[in-house]
């Protein structure tokens, strides 16, 4: 399982990477560095309790502002997000950055199941 939060680090680093071409990489870039931290820590046998949670909770309340694109992007009849790199709608960038929030509270929620689920055994 090791192995898997390795290779995690590597995606999350180059996600960070990537959003040289986003309207705001100033702000994704520094998140997705820190869940790839959050990814090498764990590797590394290294757990921090506050920081993980921190950073699971933070991203649920995150996601939740995206709830009003995620309703317009059904009633739009859920158009395809990766058809092109540029967004041309509002809500196909923010579905986006909804699901890049939804899938590293997912890693991070993995992290955190993990570490909990070993220090009761």
């Amino acid at each position: 399982m090791k192995t898997v939060y390795l290779i995690l680090t590597l995606v999350f680093v180059t996600f960070a990477l990537v959003q040289y071409n986003d309207p705001d990489p100033y702000i994704w870039a520094p998140y997705y560095l820190l869940i790839a931290a959050l990814c090498y820590l764990e590797y590394k046998g290294k757990y921090y309790n506050y920081l993980s949670g921190l950073v699971f909770i933070g991203s649920w309340l995150w996601a939740a502002f995206y709830i009003p694109d995620l309703l317009e992007w059904f009633r739009q009849g859920s158009p395809n997000i990766v058809d092109q790199m540029k967004a041309e709608t509002p809500y196909v960038e923010n579905m986006r950055e909804f699901l890049g929030l939804l899938v590293s509270s997912f890693i991070v929620g993995s992290i955190i199941y993990r570490n909990v689920k070993s220090q009761t055994s």
